[in-house]
């Protein structure tokens, strides 16, 4: 059997196809194997390959760069054998789910590599965090996958009026995105969610409690993640899951399951913010200026649309203070950007600095 019949047989359950077979073309010829990286740790990662998984170390591959370093979902070339094995390079992506980090400087941290849907786990043992919901529905449209939110923990809601409303809630918060409810303990609604993510690549997201390793176990059909019991004074749990790993499922497809993400700042997810609030993007085009910030201008429709309650002032909100993160995050990087920034602020301080001592002109 020739290495690529062997891939296609080996791999083609974890997303190996025609195209990926093209692309490592190249690195066929020296003599490399194809696999997909199915966990990463320490410099080091486990791939799959047609000989089986392998342990390979990723130092040929840019480390110094958080964008460019090896990660869960990647295809990649490693060494055919040795003692170490490399990874050599990885295919371009087709997609990528990024964050940033949390240091100081304007970097991305990547979580998944080559994801077709972002499953989005929200539990409903807590109230609902609708601007977190948001945050996370930006950061999946960014990375071109499909998002999905999965309201978990349904068993805890048996009353159908109030899930009724609260699916609605998050119907309203997330514009042209599949919003399922699912109890993993008792099986209720994981036929619609196989089926959905029965093909491609999904990647399971959320925070530590939302039950995503639970439901990561019932979607394998077996106990391969560790599950803790939330907190009951806050439905937070600990980081069951500590790595990324991806698993695949015996109804087709390959689940990604990541550690409960506490922080999920937005990485130059501009486009992602627009896809998630494209009620407003509908409604900025009928503002009478193109630069309308939707704050005090004559004939702003955004503003018309909160005041006869066609939006909710909430969702404005949340969509200002998303373009703001990423505005700040864009500028770390970009000088001008920056200079444009404080330009902004400073006439927007001189202007509310006149408006201030108009009415106090008007008052003496």
């Amino acid at each position: 059997m020739t290495s690529t019949s062997a891939a296609f047989s080996a791999l083609a359950p974890y997303g190996w196809d025609e195209s990926w077979a093209e692309a490592f073309a190249p690195f066929e010829a020296d003599g490399l194997l194809p696999g997909r990286v199915v966990r990463v740790d320490r410099g080091q990662c486990d791939v799959i390959t047609a000989d089986g998984t392998v342990r390979a170390d990723t130092e040929f591959v840019v480390p110094r760069d958080p964008m460019k370093v090896v990660c869960t979902g990647d295809w990649v070339a490693v060494d055919p054998g040795g003692d170490p094995r490399y990874v050599r390079a990885y295919l371009p992506r087709r997609t990528a789910f990024v964050r940033s980090t949390s240091s100081k400087r304007s970097e991305g941290q990547i979580l998944a590599a080559n994801v077709d849907h972002a499953v989005v786990a929200v539990s409903l043992a807590v109230e609902l965090d609708l601007g977190r919901v948001e945050r996370f529905l930006a950061l999946a449209w960014e990375s071109g996958a499909q998002p999905v939110v999965v309201l978990t923990k349904a068993d805890l809601v048996p009353d159908p009026v109030t899930l009724a409303h609260l699916v609605q809630d998050v119907e309203t918060s997330a514009p042209g995105v599949p919003v399922l409810t699912v109890s993993a303990l008792h099986g209720d609604g994981l036929d619609v969610l196989v089926a959905l993510v029965g093909s491609g690549t999904s990647v399971l997201l959320g925070q530590s409690g939302a039950g995503k390793s639970t439901l990561a176990n019932a979607l394998v059909g077996a106990d391969v993640m560790e599950v803790q019991a939330a907190r009951d004074v806050d439905g937070k749990g600990r980081h069951t899951t500590t790595t990324r790993n991806l698993l695949a499922l015996p109804s087709g497809g390959v689940l990604i399951d990541t550690p409960g993400l506490r922080g999920v700042g937005l990485f130059d997810a501009e486009t992602g913010v627009g896809q998630v609030f494209t009620e407003i993007e509908e409604l900025a085009g009928r503002c009478r200026f193109h630069d309308c910030a939707h704050e005090s201008e004559p004939g702003c429709a955004v503003r018309s649309a909160v005041e006869n309650g066609e939006l909710p002032q909430r969702r404005l909100e949340s969509y200002r203070k998303l373009l703001r993160e990423n505005q700040w995050i864009v500028a770390k990087t970009d000088a001008r950007l920056r200079a444009e920034i404080k330009k902004d602020w400073k006439r927007k301080g001189a202007e509310g600095k006149a408006a201030m001592e108009a009415k106090r002109g008007r008052w003496s």
